[in-house]
């Protein structure tokens, strides 16, 4: 799918973009305003990626790649009022509070947030510095990235979105968890009389099928419409109360069928939900940030790879990278650079890291080769915006092994067993393989399982060890377990923060957040 797959809004709406734009642009004449878009599929991590990134800018968080901080040039980062006073402020100082004094993880995103970010810094340039301090307003947009799978369907009609889905839920991997919507699907009739209490219950069973797609062991992505498992107030409306039916793709449906009442609900579906948001947050953005649980689908499986491939793709060409002219971008933006990072790098020992970006530079390699002839710049990273764990060394049966430690969170368990809520254990998780090749091997066979994160040694599974760690202390004993990741993933608690020898806290600590934010920032605070 390609950029010019997506339809111009109707001209009224393009009218309110541009004027959007321009008023953006004129508040920017004093103080200039980046526009950074994070999204990122369920459970990847959108919460406290932002959470962290606010975190260390406000508190002087050890960014070591973030050019700016390094050389001592931010002077200071502080939160101010948002300018769209009808979007939602994301509750930072909440999501705060649950990281650092629960050690929990923050609730994931639901709706759209903003959050501004004001960034004082001194310039590079001997010119720019004559004037005084430069300042950038960092405003950040949350938003699920179920809703831009979403934008693909601008371009669809409803006959040729039933038949995309009706094909996609009949792959392996998909089938077992439509099976219930399918068989229901099998035994209505399209051309039959329009009725609301067939209408709502294949709606029903559709969402079902979406949110058992997702579930762990499905792990699933390429699922709109986003907004049927976050209806928020449009639950129960019209226009979230539409499924697919068993109808060829240039199908016409016949007036006050069953099928013409579904088409007219995706319709609104389509003018309700869709067309807002891409007019008024997605066309908006400068930047772009998608953040993507690699691993959750390595565990999965196969079938869960290809299907994220498809999502990123799709993912991608939603967007409209490239550079504009000064003029142009009065009216208009493009987004000009886009990282995909993988997140819960922390679950991994260091030594996988270069191989999970490779994992996910292959993931996305189609999208990001157009995205480059266009003129955006792109950038992988293994990502933690919150390191959860540490690296130990690990001794099993005469052999040295690289581990990681952390706290589990409640309830989580390994081999049927419960884990230690309280106490530090330490989890050889695999490593992944050099070559990625062997994975998309494998999710083009659904008849393979791709050994992703099999140990070294299988003898070592289920086994204790000791532990040699000397880069800090464990608050409780240590446990040693090995085990092959696509059967065990264990969620830990966020770490407890060091304190300095004068009794303050240090920021979250994190991997890579600083090169992500050099990468994103950096050419604007030069």
């Amino acid at each position: 799918m390609s950029s010019s797959s997506l339809p111009e809004l109707p001209f009224l709406d393009r009218a309110r973009t541009a004027l959007a734009n321009a008023g953006d642009f004129a508040m920017g004449l004093a103080t200039p305003t980046l526009r950074l878009g994070v999204t990122g599929l369920s459970r990847a991590g959108k919460t406290v990626f932002i959470t962290a990134l606010v975190h260390n800018l406000v508190h002087g968080g050890r960014l070591p790649l973030f050019e700016a901080a390094a050389r001592g040039r931010l002077a200071r980062a502080t939160l101010e009022p948002q300018p769209d006073d009808a979007v939602p402020r994301f509750d930072v100082e909440a999501h705060v509070a649950t990281l650092i004094e629960k050690r929990l993880w923050p609730s994931s995103t639901r709706r759209i947030s903003e959050l501004r970010l004001t960034l004082e810094f001194e310039s590079t340039s001997l010119f720019a510095r004559a004037f005084g301090r430069g300042r950038l307003h960092l405003d950040i947009v949350d938003y699920p990235g179920e809703w831009l799978l979403d934008l693909p369907l601008l371009s669809k009609t409803w006959a040729e979105w039933s038949a995309e889905t009706l094909a996609r839920s009949r792959r392996p991997g998909h089938a077992e968890a439509a099976a219930e919507w399918l068989a229901a699907t099998a035994e209505v009739d399209p051309n039959a009389p329009e009725d609301e209490v067939t209408a709502r219950r294949l709606a029903a069973l559709f969402t079902a099928y979406l949110t058992a797609a997702r579930a762990d062991e499905h792990a699933l992505s390429t699922l709109p419409p986003g907004r049927f498992l976050m209806p928020g107030d449009l639950d129960g409306s019209p226009a979230l109360t539409f499924a697919p039916l068993d109808v060829a793709a240039d199908a016409s449906p016949a007036a006050r069928s069953l099928a013409a009442m579904m088409e007219r609900r995706f319709e609104a579906y389509k003018d309700v939900v869709v067309r807002p948001f891409f007019r008024d947050h997605f066309s908006r953005l400068d930047r772009q940030i998608v953040l993507v649980d690699a691993l959750q689908a390595l565990n999965a499986g196969p079938q869960a790879v290809a299907d994220l491939r498809e999502a990123l793709t799709g993912i991608l060409a939603c967007f409209r990278p490239g550079r504009t002219s000064w003029l142009a971008s009065i009216l208009t933006r493009r987004i000009d650079r886009i990282v995909f990072a993988a997140t819960k790098a922390d679950h991994l020992h260091r030594s996988s890291h270069d191989r999970l970006e490779k994992i996910l530079r292959r993931l996305v390699d189609e999208a990001m080769a157009r995205a480059s002839l266009e003129g955006a710049e792109i950038d992988v990273v293994a990502l933690a915006a919150v390191r959860a764990t540490r690296e130990a060394i690990v001794e099993a049966d005469g052999e040295k092994l690289p581990a990681i430690l952390g706290t589990p969170l409640p309830g989580e368990t390994m081999d049927g067993e419960e884990l230690d809520p309280t106490a530090e254990f330490a989890l050889f998780p695999g490593d992944l393989p050099e070559d990625p090749d062997s994975i998309f091997e494998a999710a083009a066979d659904s008849d393979s399982e791709p050994e992703v994160g099999a140990p070294s040694e299988s003898k070592h599974e289920g086994k204790a060890a000791p532990v040699s760690d000397s880069s800090s202390e464990t608050s409780a004993p240590s446990r040693t377990r090995f085990a092959n990741p696509a059967l065990a993933f264990v969620r830990f608690r966020p770490p407890r923060l060091e304190r300095t020898a004068e009794g303050l806290s240090l920021s979250l600590p994190h991997i890579r957040l600083d090169r992500v934010l050099q990468f994103l920032l950096g050419d604007r605070m030069a």
